[in-house]
């Protein structure tokens, strides 16, 4: 079953962070696509651009309704995301607690859902 693993993390913190302390968690995080890939778990996983570089696109009666971000106010925003292969719940949850941005943030874990016919 797959996983999406959403890291949030408040971004005006992380830009205090020392550029050490970022390399150290980047660096921790490709380790941790490394095990889970050689456990066969590893599926995708990338740290994501600012919220300040985000589009938010809507659709109204038939028209897109485009909105340059940041577009949320929220203490901690999208940094990044793991997509994972678990055999349940569980698992999920404990590859999450693995996650580097865990110890600076928050990691959110949810089913992805199978669809039929996506290629």
């Amino acid at each position: 079953m797959k996983f999406i693993l959403l890291v949030h993390h408040d971004e005006t913190a992380f830009e205090t962070f020392s550029e050490e302390k970022k390399r150290s968690l980047l660096s921790d995080s490709i380790g941790l696509c490394h095990q889970l890939d050689t456990q066969g778990q590893y599926v995708h996983a990338s740290p994501v651009h600012p919220a300040a570089s985000a589009t938010l696109v809507r659709v109204r009666d038939g028209k897109p309704i485009v909105t340059d971000g940041p577009f949320i106010e929220t203490r901690e925003q999208m940094a990044g995301y793991f997509l994972i292969d678990a055999k349940d719940r569980e698992e999920a949850v404990a590859i999450a607690a693995r996650v580097p941005g865990a110890t600076i943030g928050t990691v959110e874990v949810r089913p992805v859902r199978e669809v039929e016919g996506l290629p």
